[in-house]
């Protein structure tokens, strides 16, 4: 692998924006009974239309009441472009609801797929074709291999949001400082521990719905994960587990988690009168 990229290629499916709000309950409970009954609805109404492009397609936006003093709020799109995503900013930002909710937070990524086991096997082909690194040749082998895997991974990097009752959410990093650098290790060697560290995930893929986005060049990390599952212990229990694993022990730096309760969007009413 000496001469070979040491850069594992990858797929790239939706863009995805996390919004993480606080809300001003103080200015609510000022208001009328009246003016919030129609507040309410008009932001149901405007989440109801984001939830799903239609009534038989994928849900595409999920909103959930988040735990703890980081915020109240969370709203996660996936859509097809940035554009698209930014005008769900813009759509929120012109109902009166949005006066009342604060961004506390906020992450910017696409699905990615990383493909560490079939890296190897690409750039290894392209060279038995006698193909140069980066040549046009290579290059167009690369993106023939990088196509095939795109419309056979079709279903998860254009994932619906899964229906699952609780969301943890977290950014991360890979080490890249003086003592202790990802980018350095060999390609081979960081194949290595990506296999192992994704066999624990594998292990728990009957408890947990996974998703991993690319964020390097979007966002402050480099990539963003979301966890889905119906039992929160299990967040606990397979981060806790991956944290003995050589990829994270050695060369993760995590970033704030954030955890929330699936809120459906026609009951925003119920959260907004204090109950779940």
């Amino acid at each position: 692998m000496a001469d070979f990229p040491p850069v594992p290629l990858t797929l790239e499916g939706s863009s995805v924006l996390h919004q993480f709000f606080g809300f001003d309950w103080k200015a609510w409970r000022s208001c009328t009974d009246g003016e919030r009954a129609k507040i309410a609805d008009e932001f149901t109404a405007a989440l109801k239309k984001l939830d799903r492009a239609a009534a038989d397609t994928p849900v595409r936006s999920a909103l959930y009441s988040q735990l703890g003093h980081k915020g109240d709020l969370i709203l996660i799109h996936f859509r097809d472009s940035f554009e698209a995503l930014n005008q769900v900013e813009l759509d929120l930002a012109q109902t009166e609801m949005h006066g009342f909710l604060v961004q506390k937070y906020s992450y910017v990524s696409v699905v990615e797929l990383g493909l560490y086991e079939s890296s190897r096997k690409t750039y290894e082909a392209a060279s038995q074709k006698g193909f140069a690194a980066h040549s046009t040749e290579w290059d167009a082998e690369i993106a023939a291999s990088l196509k095939r895997g795109a419309d056979a991974m079709a279903p998860r990097l254009f994932p619906a949001v899964p229906d699952a009752k609780y969301l943890c959410f977290y950014p991360m990093d890979r080490k890249r400082g003086e003592q202790v650098n990802w980018y350095t290790v060999p390609f081979a060697e960081r194949q290595r521990m990506m296999h192992e560290h994704g066999m624990i995930g594998r292990r728990y893929g009957d408890q947990v719905k996974q998703i991993i986005t690319g964020s390097i060049g979007f966002d402050d990390w480099e990539w963003g994960v979301d966890l889905f599952a119906d039992d929160p212990v299990v967040f606990k229990k397979l981060i806790y587990e991956m944290r003995f694993d050589e990829v994270s022990a050695v060369y993760a730096l995590f970033g704030q988690f954030f955890v929330g309760v699936r809120l459906q969007m026609d009951r925003l009413n119920d959260w907004l009168s204090g109950k779940l």
